[in-house]
């Protein structure tokens, strides 16, 4: 997603949304995926602020940390949340006044040579920015579409028993998966470790970790598999055989957990976040594969 910061001069927005004047002084917020041209009346000038879904379903997520169960149902709320995939801020020329600075020196910090050191100024320049258009964006509130789910549930922070102590059934299971990642672990099997039903070990590990065994299983093994696939320069499948996935498997669960497919991240590593006109949020530009595999 991106946002579109209109600094001077006008022009004309459109797209399967229709056509939208935009003047000095606007905010365009364009959805990912929303394609959209502009056709400038005169000349214009702009900075446009990149943001990584992945960073901002993230932020999403620990701003209603105390109402959503997991970042899978931050990024589904939120896609409700923000039903308008192109918005219109109308924040004025004097209030542009004030982000022009923050948004300068965003640009200028992505594009120095260090972007790791800078990330903390540079975050906090995000913050500042979403912080200034915050009050004109078009949003359902979180309770309503909470409100609105089949599957409504208590949601408050003490529900969720962050400080409740492990039960050693759960530290079984969950030493169990680490030693073996790659071996098959039938849920019945686990259950059977710990003298316990399959539905009550689904319910214990859960409070303590936040997922099931299955869903935990799932996450070490993208883990391994993008260490192997970073440091051991393996085939995808090769990787795929050795946390116990086969490819068509690997794919689905990669995607899901990176937002990349195995064999791009082979190729290139995860992409750079992109905010700013050519800003990083969070910034670091990744070194080239070892070998051959360098970037066209």
């Amino acid at each position: 997603m991106k946002f579109i910061v209109v600094r001077d001069g006008s022009a004309i927005l459109s797209g399967d949304f229709g056509q939208r004047p935009i003047r000095c002084g606007d905010v365009l917020l364009i959805g990912r995926g929303v394609p959209c041209g502009a056709e400038p009346e005169g000349q214009v000038t702009v900075t446009t602020v990149y943001l990584d879904p992945d960073y901002a379903v993230e932020q999403f997520y620990w701003r209603h940390a105390g109402m959503l169960l997991d970042r899978f149902e931050a990024q589904d709320v939120a896609a409700t949340v923000f039903t308008e995939p192109v918005q219109v801020l109308r924040l004025g020329e004097l209030r542009l006044a004030e982000l022009v600075p923050w948004l300068d020196e965003l640009a200028e910090l992505s594009e120095a040579d260090n972007p790791a050191e800078s990330f903390a100024r540079m975050q906090a320049l995000w913050f500042l920015f979403a912080d200034a258009i915050r009050p004109f964006l078009k949003t359902v509130p979180v309770v309503e579409v909470l409100a609105q789910s089949a599957k409504a549930r208590p949601r408050s922070l003490r529900n969720r028993r962050l400080a409740t102590p492990v039960r050693v059934e759960a530290l079984t299971v969950r030493d169990a998966l680490h030693s073996n990642i790659a071996r098959r672990w039938p849920l019945r099997d686990l259950a059977e470790m710990v003298h316990l039903c399959p539905k009550q070990l689904v319910r214990v590990f859960t409070v303590a970790y936040g997922k099931t065994p299955c869903a935990y299983l799932g996450r070490l093994r993208v883990e391994a598999m993008a260490r192997l696939l970073r440091e051991e320069n393996l085939t995808v499948d090769a990787a795929a055989h050795r946390v116990g996935w086969s490819r068509t498997q690997a794919a689905e669960m990669f995607v899901r957990h990176v937002g990349v497919t195995p064999g791009r991240y082979r190729l290139y590593g995860l992409p750079s976040t992109v905010v700013g006109s050519g800003a990083h949020l969070p910034g670091e530009t990744r070194p080239s594969r070892p070998g051959n595999r360098q970037r066209p």
